[in-house]
């Protein structure tokens, strides 16, 4: 049913992740297919990384991490943006296309308040992405 599946991540939350990474492996391993691990990074120096290429390579680390530990096959898919915080959006959907998925598994929070003032990233990317997405919370 799937051939590709994104997923996006966001290192310096880690542990927000289990649940969305967990699904992800589950279809993975039940399709037998390979999942895109994408992360957005800044140009600039962050917490996470001083570059983009520092980031790529810590990207890579995980995903390696991820397939050891879940038996799948995985990919790392680095982006620099100006802003991640208000690119990100934009730069998921970009990868979506770049990266061939046609499942997106992403973890997102419990709605809030604020939600009906700035949508959710896995809304929107739910709204216009051409693949399907699977949002998951906590």
């Amino acid at each position: 049913m799937f051939t590709r599946i994104m997923t996006p991540v966001d290192l310096a939350h880690r542990d927000q992740l289990e649940r969305a990474l967990q699904c992800s492996a589950d279809l993975a391993s039940h399709y037998d297919v390979p999942v895109v691990y994408v992360g957005v990074t800044t140009e600039q120096p962050s917490p996470v990384a001083h570059t983009p290429k520092e980031y790529a390579a810590k990207l890579d680390k995980f995903v390696a991490e991820q397939t050891e530990k879940h038996g799948i096959k995985g990919e790392a898919h680095a982006m620099a943006a100006h802003d991640p915080t208000t690119d990100l959006d934009d730069a998921l959907l970009k990868a979506v296309d770049e990266v061939g998925a046609d499942l997106v598994v992403m973890a997102s929070h419990i709605p809030n308040v604020f939600d009906y003032i700035w949508p959710s990233n896995g809304g929107k990317i739910a709204e216009h992405a051409k693949a399907s997405v699977f949002v998951v919370r906590g």
